[in-house]
């Protein structure tokens, strides 16, 4: 099943959170988006104050989760333990042939 945007911009926060400050490639493949997809949603969450990006070196750029990132994370682990049904009525959806 294909992942919302939503889903995947909160995948790349959780990467982020428990990762620490990673550099795009490694973010590509533990949050298992692909390059092009990745800068469009890296860009989005930048301009959201949600990741920063970091010089780590002369020509090295990481990104990192900022603490808006994190506490907008820690609402929606809040969110999905209150409103459980939406994942309930997600997986019990009949499945199209």
């Amino acid at each position: 099943m294909r992942r919302s945007k939503l889903e995947m911009y909160i995948d790349i926060l959780k990467v982020l959170a428990h990762r620490g400050p990673l550099k795009l490639t490694h973010i590509m493949y533990k949050a298992n988006v692909n390059c092009s997809v990745l800068k469009e949603y890296l860009d989005f969450l930048t301009k959201q104050n949600l990741v920063e990006e970091r010089n780590a070196g002369e020509r090295r750029v990481v990104y990192a989760i900022t603490q808006r990132g994190i506490t907008v994370l820690k609402y929606f682990r809040e969110l999905k333990l209150v409103l459980p049904i939406v994942e309930e009525a997600r997986n019990s959806a009949p499945v199209p042939f």
